[in-house]
């Protein structure tokens, strides 16, 4: 039988960039599969085909299997595979970034082991929410109390324009059912924020873990990035979803509300461009090369890998052995060939 052979793996620079994808696509209770270019999804009412490389985040929920080749076909895609818990309120792990490069990961890392640097960044976090105000002397703690007001009264309004009581944040991690209908709705609309900004985050090649704001936690930047559009996007969906929706069914309406306010994918830009203002990045587009894996250097910044150093010192200890005309050509090689 002839080799049937599959669509072919796209080049990184083949592939849609994060800020043209859709935001995200929940699945749960389905049997997800490969064919050719696109998954396929399967339950009792039958089977879909998803064109997947303009998809940022699969989000995978109970009752979900996937195949090997799919998982392939999204890592190679670059989309984010995200396994959750029940109603997408828990997250138990994720997938590969699409970039090859570190830069935005130094400088993150870099950022966040400085008191300083990390406060400056942590300031800029406020201040995207503050636009008309000066947050550049304010403490930490004044920061929070701040942000806490200012929450505070986006519930207080978006309350009194839905009808909808608001008794404050209670909820149980575990148990998405143990509160009211109000905050079921907004546990569903914040998973999902959380959902589109760890895909732009780990698709930039940050780490969710280093977080300026929140810290101790495998996804406490997710949680920086996405208190920045919580007042804007998933609080005023919550509420109004929870106005018009009972208890039942408010998991899966929120999440549709969701995906409807930001399937333009202007928040997938607007995160991104969030991200890189915030971590200075000031490595040109001409500078490290993403694909290509560099030895540090404290003097230079970076040299070439795969190139064999210290030929005179090997020269002068050893003379030229077998071994080392051998290592040494393929270090001719890499030069001539680059």
């Amino acid at each position: 039988m002839a080799d049937i052979r599959g669509a072919e793996k796209p080049e990184l620079y083949e592939l849609p960039p994060i800020r043209e994808r859709f935001s995200f696509l929940y699945l749960e209770r389905c049997v997800i599969n490969r064919q050719d270019s696109a998954i396929t999804v399967a339950d009792a009412r039958g089977t879909v085909h998803i064109p997947i490389a303009a998809l940022g985040t699969v989000m995978l929920g109970p009752g979900s299997n996937i195949s090997h080749r799919a998982v392939e076909l999204l890592g190679d895609a670059g989309a984010s595979i995200i396994w959750v818990g029940e109603r997408g309120v828990r997250y138990y792990a994720h997938g590969r970034p699409l970039t090859h490069s570190s830069r935005l990961l130094i400088a993150q890392a870099s950022l966040v082991s400085n008191t300083r640097t990390r406060l400056e960044v942590a300031r800029a976090m406020y201040q995207m929410r503050f636009p008309n105000e000066d947050v550049s002397k304010l403490t930490m703690q004044q920061l929070r109390g701040r942000e806490g007001a200012r929450i505070r009264a986006v519930y207080r309004k978006v309350s009194k324009e839905t009808g909808v009581p608001w008794n404050g944040r209670e909820y149980n991690p575990n148990d998405f059912s143990d509160s009211d209908t109000i905050n079921m709705a907004l546990s569903a609309a914040h998973s999902c924020l959380y959902g589109v900004a760890h895909s732009v985050i780990v698709a930039l090649g940050c780490s969710p873990g280093l977080g300026f704001i929140h810290t101790g936690h495998e996804r406490s930047f997710v949680y920086d990035i996405a208190d920045l559009y919580k007042a804007e996007i998933t609080i005023p969906v919550a509420f109004q979803i929870a106005a018009e929706t009972n208890a039942d069914g408010i998991g899966s309406a929120t999440r549709r509300a969701v995906r409807d306010v930001i399937s333009d994918g202007k928040i997938l830009e607007r995160a991104a461009k969030d991200i890189r203002t915030l971590l200075s990045d000031t490595v040109s587009e001409g500078g490290i090369v993403s694909d290509i894996v560099y030895l540090w250097d404290e003097k230079s910044g970076y040299v070439r890998n795969a190139f064999s150093y210290g030929k005179e010192l090997d020269y002068a200890e050893n003379g030229a052995t077998e071994e080392y005309e051998l290592i040494s050509g393929y270090g001719r090689i890499f030069e001539d060939e680059s």
